[in-house]
């Protein structure tokens, strides 16, 4: 019997993990797909699909899966995607703002709703959270084992090319223009830096709390927002305990 149980937790270990590295590589298609259709398929031509390929290989992704995701871009794979920005906010007023890769909009419309719907949120127009986000470059540079202090971090973000950063216990958060995150990257790498994070994101220019009594609400939204197969990125402007 405990032989029985054993494999079962082994194999429901392995499930968890499966649909984890699912998860990790449905988000990185939508990217990859992104960037060919906005810059087109050829990386040594476009940028920023040469940083979602690197991402991409980084998480042992299958080669087919990529090239996949590079057809649907082209149209060789025969399905109309449309990239749609859903805004609202989540319980406690927090803003959220939901990207979304679609071949059936009716069908991720209705489900982005009910998501905000079930969990205390309302979804608003278009418009009304996205004032609030600033589109940037966005590098994270770890700094365990890294012998490198504040000032000579900074002087070497900006010296390639980047806007800002924010030093963590753990971490440089480093910002750039969207345009120049591949330099600024290709730079900071020339350097010797490793690299953590390396996308364009959305930053909120100013965050809320989540109220303690509607912790459990916003976690459940977002967590419906990140697990629909349609969503690409939600981009938040709340303040939880894990922030750093």
């Amino acid at each position: 019997m405990s032989g029985h149980s054993k494999w079962h937790n082994i194999q429901g270990r392995k499930n968890a993990q499966d649909a984890k590295r699912g998860k990790i590589f449905q988000k990185i298609s939508r990217d990859l797909y992104q960037a060919a259709k906005d810059g087109g398929a050829d990386p040594d031509g476009n940028p920023q699909l040469r940083l979602v390929m690197d991402k991409a290989k980084a998480a042992n992704m299958p080669k087919n899966v990529i090239q996949r995701a590079l057809d649907k871009a082209t149209g060789a794979g025969g399905q109309n995607y449309e990239e749609i920005m859903y805004e609202g906010y989540g319980p406690g007023g927090t803003a959220v703002m939901v990207f979304a890769l679609t071949d059936n909009k009716n069908r991720t419309a209705a489900a982005i709703r009910s998501a905000f719907s079930h969990h205390g949120g309302t979804l608003g127009s278009s418009g009304s959270v996205s004032y609030m986000f600033n589109r940037k470059g966005y590098i994270v540079i770890l700094r365990d084992g890294l012998d490198v202090d504040e000032d000579t971090m900074l002087m070497d973000a900006l010296d390639a090319g980047a806007e800002d950063m924010d030093t963590l216990d753990d971490k440089f958060k480093i910002y750039t223009d969207p345009s120049q995150l591949a330099s600024v990257r290709d730079a900071l790498q020339s350097k010797g830096y490793t690299l953590d994070t390396a996308e364009i994101t959305m930053i909120p220019e100013n965050t809320t709390p989540v109220p303690e009594d509607k912790k459990t609400q916003y976690d459940n939204l977002i967590d419906e927002l990140t697990n629909n197969d349609d969503v690409a990125d939600v981009y938040e402007a709340a303040v939880k305990e894990d922030d750093n």
